[in-house]
């Protein structure tokens, strides 16, 4: 496979790598660590709440098989998940479906 090919993949299939190494990242944080950097703009402007806070958390312990904690950090931690992956297998199904014809 030539070079090209990959950077055109790589583009055409781009926002589900991003999702993916999200994903990864979220699997490997540790969701009981108290001190952590937020990129939420939300919470750092001071705002106290947010819809989408914890739901990194969330994701962390479902990684870890902890259902209670997750569903205790965000209730929606499992449905994105779902979401996420269900999003990741459609961009690459449509993308192969598309090279193909």
């Amino acid at each position: 496979m030539s070079l090209s090919k990959i950077i055109i993949y790589l583009k055409k299939n781009l926002e589900a790598f991003i999702w993916i190494v999200g994903l990864l990242l979220m699997s490997i944080s540790d969701p009981h660590a108290h001190a952590h950097y937020s990129l939420c703009l939300i919470k750092n402007s001071g705002l106290d709440f947010c819809p989408g806070c914890g739901l990194g958390h969330s994701l962390g312990f479902l990684f870890r098989g902890e259902i209670a904690n997750s569903f205790h950090s965000h209730p929606l931690g499992i449905f994105a998940l779902i979401i996420l992956t269900y999003r990741i297998f459609q961009i690459f199904k449509n993308n192969h479906k598309n090279a193909n014809t």
